[in-house]
């Protein structure tokens, strides 16, 4: 059976990776990414070299309208999904709650966690063997903050990834008679670029001390976690967590 993924967020770190270890495993790969053509299109090339099937996919998984876009897209380029990576998540500069706005809430619930929801609604439709499928696989990116709540910094983007968390145990115990795997990793100070998104890209510096393994993590080092999560190697798991964040 072809192996086909979507990778959301998938032009740049962690995505990118993810995108890159895939190719190298036999499966066709949609990079999806919300802006950057650019980058997007020369991720896609490198799968592309490495014997891959792949396409790039404009979509911005917040909006209801582009995720139904994005999976029909790959219904007709790619063929029948069988996997799903959610991985695409926003950041926003550190502050403490009481300075944060609702403007602020929502752009990051409606991209971590609706966008998050929607593409499993999407991946279910065509994986699930209630709807004629043949089964699949869905691994969530959630984080190391959905534990550690990131006081100080970022506890709206912890509790979007706590959110995704208990997506993962409902949503795996729901579909486990049709065919389908939902698990979840947990990544936690990667060396990405999500770090300059917060106002801080040298984070990792600062902070790295405090990790057992005293530095950051690679973002190749997630992918390996999806990867097998994703595989018939991990076929008896389901609504479980791989945390890949140095021991923290």
């Amino acid at each position: 059976m072809e192996k086909i993924v979507i990778i959301t967020g998938g032009s740049r770190g962690i995505g990118a990776a993810t995108a890159r270890l895939a190719a190298q495993q036999g499966y066709s790969v949609c990079v999806n990414y919300r802006q950057n053509r650019e980058v997007a299109n020369k991720v896609t090339e490198e799968l592309k070299e490495l014997g891959s099937t792949a396409i790039s996919v404009a979509a911005n998984i917040a909006i209801e309208s582009d995720v139904i876009r994005l999976f029909n897209t790959v219904d007709e380029r790619l063929g029948k999904l069988t996997a799903l990576v959610n991985n695409a998540g926003i950041l926003e500069p550190q502050m403490r709650v009481e300075q944060m706005d609702s403007d602020r809430l929502n752009r990051v619930f409606a991209t971590n966690v609706i966008g998050g929801f929607l593409c499993a609604r999407e991946a279910i439709k065509r994986m699930s063997t209630k709807h004629g499928g043949v089964g699949g696989a869905i691994v969530n990116v959630s984080s190391g903050a959905a534990r550690l709540g990131s006081p100080g910094e970022y506890v709206d983007y912890a509790a979007s990834k706590g959110a995704i968390d208990t997506l993962t145990i409902g949503l795996a115990q729901e579909v486990a008679d049709e065919g389908i795997r939902v698990n979840a990793v947990r990544p936690g100070f990667i060396d990405t670029e999500i770090h300059a998104s917060g106002g801080e890209p040298n984070r990792i510096e600062r902070i790295k001390e405090f990790i057992p393994l005293k530095r950051g993590g690679k973002a190749v080092e997630v992918a390996r976690a999806i990867l097998w999560l994703l595989s018939s190697e991990a076929s008896y798991t389901t609504g479980s967590f791989i945390d890949v964040t140095g021991g923290k």
